[in-house]
């Protein structure tokens, strides 16, 4: 008996079966690659576990060791300072391409009924990736990740009733500790990506069982067909992706490499105190108003993000054609673009 019919008789599916199982019709404005970028998150996502898990072998995840075993890392281990750039450029390209991909759903009424709920999904899938970029960011144990982190803590215990609460949790006390690196650590290696990857599950089952938003450009010519089949076609175009998004990583973890910062002093506080740049607005939004209200209005922000759907649906059950929802997403873009530059050229 071949290999091929011991298979057979114990996994009774046919290639053909499985070919139609996995060949779906994909809308044919997916062939244009800027509608393919919910795809690249889950790429640098799978670079992020393969580079992390490399790293997680060196490093040590406590206050008196966590910068020299980073350090190590970058100076002695073969290719550690490479792995360390892929991961940390990864991370930036994660954060940017999930942003980018939420901006193209919101534009194109792509989470409107019945898509509700995914993109709720998605909303707490841009949480899960900001906070993994936040914790590991944190690891590294420098003068700017320690006050970044005792920052972020303190802005925390601000939120009524449930700040202190979530403060202790965070940074296993009152105030950063010995065990605050090691929980920081179990949240960026396991609760984090558990939670992504159970978030990732559910958000591509919805996608699968409603099918992809189609979306007709006004160029587009009468008569073409409305689908084409996700193998070979758009499989190829996200080989070529990914494969695109290995070349920069690589050149851009290679010409500019991660480096090391000052050692954490919690002695000494830094003049400048400066979250990574996805965080950059809302480090902004806090310097510009008083500690309660800025707390309260980015809580009720995140808020409205999640609920747009259904603010959406009640505008446009009393004005069917009202542009409502693309005025307040260009608002909304210029405002993250403008906080964004502000906070990054302002040294205070």
């Amino acid at each position: 008996m071949g290999l091929r019919a011991w298979v057979a008789e114990r996994v009774p599916v046919s290639g053909e079966k499985l070919r139609e199982l996995t060949n779906e019709p994909v809308p044919y404005h997916m062939k244009r690659w800027w509608f393919c970028l919910g795809g690249t998150p889950a790429y640098l996502f799978v670079v992020q576990v393969i580079t992390g898990v490399l790293l997680a072998f060196y490093y040590q995840p406590s206050s008196k060791t966590a910068y020299q075993s980073v350090q190590h890392i970058t100076e002695d281990v073969a290719f550690g300072w490479y792995l360390r750039g892929m991961h940390r450029w990864a991370a930036t390209f994660m954060v940017a391409s999930i942003i980018l991909h939420q901006m193209r759903i919101f534009f194109t009424g792509a989470y409107r009924k019945p898509r509700e709920i995914n993109w709720i999904i998605g909303m707490f899938l841009l949480i899960s990736t900001l906070m993994l970029g936040f914790t590991g960011y944190s690891l590294v144990y420098e003068q700017l990740s320690y006050w970044g982190a005792t920052v972020a803590a303190n802005v925390m215990d601000s939120v009524p009733l449930v700040g202190g609460f979530f403060k202790n949790m965070l940074l296993g006390g009152a105030a950063y500790n010995s065990d605050t690196l090691s929980r920081f650590f179990v949240l960026h290696t396991a609760i984090l990506p558990i939670a992504l990857v159970l978030l990732l599950i559910l958000h591509i089952s919805i996608i699968r069982i409603q099918g992809v938003t189609e979306y007709k450009f006004k160029d587009e010519p009468e008569g073409r067909a409305r689908t084409f089949n996700f193998f070979p076609d758009h499989l190829y175009t996200e080989l070529i992706v990914g494969l695109i998004l290995m070349i920069l990583l690589s050149a851009l973890a290679t010409i500019y490499p991660a480096t090391m910062g000052p050692k954490a002093d919690p002695l000494t506080t830094p003049e400048v105190i400066k979250p990574e740049w996805f965080f950059y607005v809302v480090f902004r939004w806090l310097k510009l108003f008083s500690g309660t209200f800025a707390i309260l209005s980015s809580g009720l922000i995140v808020f409205v993000m999640f609920a747009w759907p259904f603010i959406d649906a009640a505008v446009r059950k009393r004005r069917p054609a009202s542009e409502f929802s693309v005025w307040v997403g260009i608002v909304a873009v210029l405002a993250i673009i403008g906080l964004t530059l502000w906070e990054a050229v302002v040294a205070h």
